[in-house]
């Protein structure tokens, strides 16, 4: 099966299309997640991700190079430990279409492949169906419960625990292709 998604590097140019998906997007991200939503948090977002320890992939769609989704990579921790957390979302009108099942595989194969990881990181509200059926779907594996994880929305949190191990190769299913640069 062909690939319907590209992987690249959020860019300061992308933010006029990234700010208006956020904006349409406010009622599916709900609590679950707090995007950048002004040009300023934006800008923030960018500069955090240093394309040494923590990086920003938006899974864009082939035919219309529309962005469909968001995957960050961040808090890579090397030496003994090489391993990293995942934050990811979707926008409205790309959601139940595997276009982020596709760019979650092809940025775990990039972790894995090109920035030599070992292990990727989601934590996910208990309640958030829909992600937690996307890592399942990618071969993550749920490691437990972490109470009160994350403030989001002014209140902590519980989490669940999902991790992939570079040798279970996330995705490795055939059907994404990783089109990132190294």
């Amino acid at each position: 099966m062909a690939s319907t998604i590209l992987i690249r590097p959020a860019l300061p140019s992308d933010a006029a299309a990234f700010l208006a998906s956020v904006r349409r997007s406010a009622v599916l991200h709900g609590n679950w997640v707090r995007a950048p939503d002004t040009d300023a948090r934006y800008r923030k977002f960018l500069r955090l991700h240093d394309e040494r320890t923590s990086w920003i992939f938006l899974v864009c769609r082939k035919d219309s190079g529309a962005i469909a989704g968001v995957v960050h990579v961040s808090n890579a921790v090397r030496g003994n430990f090489q391993s990293a957390y995942l934050g990811y979302y979707a926008f409205a009108g790309h959601e139940r279409q595997g276009l982020m099942r596709e760019g979650l595989a092809a940025v775990a194969r990039h972790a894995f492949r090109k920035l030599k990881l070992h292990r990727l990181e989601a934590n996910i509200q208990p309640t958030n169906v829909a992600s937690i059926a996307l890592v399942r779907a990618c071969g993550f594996r749920k490691e437990g419960l972490s109470p009160k994880y994350l403030k989001i929305a002014g209140r902590w949190r519980d989490h669940e625990r999902w991790a992939i191990l570079a040798s279970r190769q996330a995705g490795s299913q055939g059907s994404c292709t990783s089109n990132a640069r190294s």
